[in-house]
């Protein structure tokens, strides 16, 4: 049976010229970055040049990308080693209700070391309210971080808006562009952002490698100490083929995938709709190429991915990272759904490999399981009654 993977805002497949471009750091560069001899100068040449590629994608200095195991690592490295840096200044962060679980995560334990968090509510499309945005600022704020492309419902927030506010009141800003990068322009000089989290694996580069924008002159406190790599800011022996095969798909990341990207979306956004009581979850204009999020009524999520499963299609209820939770998702609670609405929801996330057979396979097979799962709900049928 073929697979049809639609699930690539958890993880993407690595493209091959991926791979090949790291093969040689794994059986030929295979020396530590730090030593002085030829094997690892061969590989600190592979860490340097991924650097300088990755930085100039987003505008950046080489010397201001500091390289992680994950975007997670990233987000708790910003959110506390910002925090904790600039405590002489202000305790006082301001965040959102949808940010990814690690932000949220890293706040709440903040909150315990008497950190003040202010997490400001969204739309109906999951859009902050920039005049919210700008009365949560207080004397004591230190940190702004808002997430560009939101993992679950794609919607993509206007950083250059949050930038410039920020800019005004002196406040570092920080975004979690982990599904954005290279799916949107990201320019941290245009966009006033001082802090950015990046990753591999959500554009079809290996898993295991992130990334932290850190503006020069950011006054940050290391998470990892040891013996100073990453410019003494993320100590630990760098992850050299996995960092080479980051940048390698930063390269191969085109505008042209974009466009191909939003085409399919659009064409199962609007398949998917025209299953009666299904919508949209998100905004339609702004929002992620690669991003499908709905609620289908009276039906669970997990029924219609396990169905889907049985017909070789993969797909999520929410982010990945959340996918063992009994809980609605706090994204779709966020913007209003209740939680019987929350849980009806599916995720669909399509990469430039996806095809257009593969959207139509499932544009063919989902109408028919979402027709089974009503037949059978037990609210349907009260719903019917009434």
């Amino acid at each position: 049976m073929q697979t049809i993977y639609l699930d690539n805002a958890a993880s993407t497949m690595v493209d091959p010229k991926v791979v090949k471009a790291m093969e040689p750091y794994f059986t030929e560069k295979y020396g530590n970055a730090s030593s002085l001899h030829h094997k690892g100068r061969e590989a600190k040449e592979g860490l340097d040049r991924a650097r300088r590629i990755i930085s100039k994608s987003i505008n950046a200095k080489a010397d201001e990308i500091i390289f992680t195991g994950s975007g997670t690592e990233a987000n708790n490295f910003c959110i506390k080693g910002v925090a904790f840096a600039n405590r002489s200044k202000g305790n006082h962060i301001i965040t959102t209700k949808i940010e990814h679980e690690c932000v949220l995560a890293s706040c709440k334990f903040l909150e315990k070391h008497d950190f003040k968090i202010s997490y400001l509510n969204v739309d109906k499309e999951g859009f902050i309210d920039l005049d919210e945005l700008e009365k949560a600022i207080t004397p004591e704020t230190i940190l702004i971080s808002v997430i560009h492309g939101n993992n679950e419902i794609g919607t993509i927030q206007d950083i250059e808006a949050i930038g410039k506010i920020c800019r005004k009141h002196n406040i570092l800003f920080h975004t979690d562009a982990c599904q954005s990068f290279t799916k949107t322009d990201i320019d941290v000089k245009k966009h006033n952002i001082d802090l950015i989290t990046i990753n591999a694996h959500k554009i079809h580069g290996p898993k295991g490698v992130g990334a932290l924008f850190i503006k020069k002159g950011t006054n940050i406190i290391p998470l990892m100490h040891g013996g100073g790599h990453e410019f003494g800011l993320r100590s630990g022996t760098e992850n050299v083929a996995g960092i080479v095969g980051f940048a390698k798909a930063v390269q191969l990341a085109d505008k042209s995938h974009i466009i191909y990207m939003a085409e399919l979306r659009d064409r199962l956004i609007d398949g998917i709709l025209k299953i009666p009581d299904t919508i949209l979850n998100g905004s339609r204009d702004k929002r992620l190429c690669n991003n499908i999020n709905v609620s289908f009524k009276h039906v669970e999520g997990e029924s219609i991915s396990a169905l889907l499963e049985t017909k070789g299609i993969c797909s999520s209820t929410g982010s990945a990272c959340s996918a063992k939770s009994l809980e609605p998702s706090h994204v779709l609670t966020g913007i209003g759904l209740k939680p019987e609405e929350a849980h009806g929801s599916l995720r669909l996330s399509i990469s430039r490999f996806t095809t257009q057979e593969e959207i139509d396979k499932v544009l063919a097979a989902l109408p028919g399981i979402i027709t089974k799962l009503r037949r059978i709900s037990p609210f349907a049928k009260m719903i019917s009654r009434l």
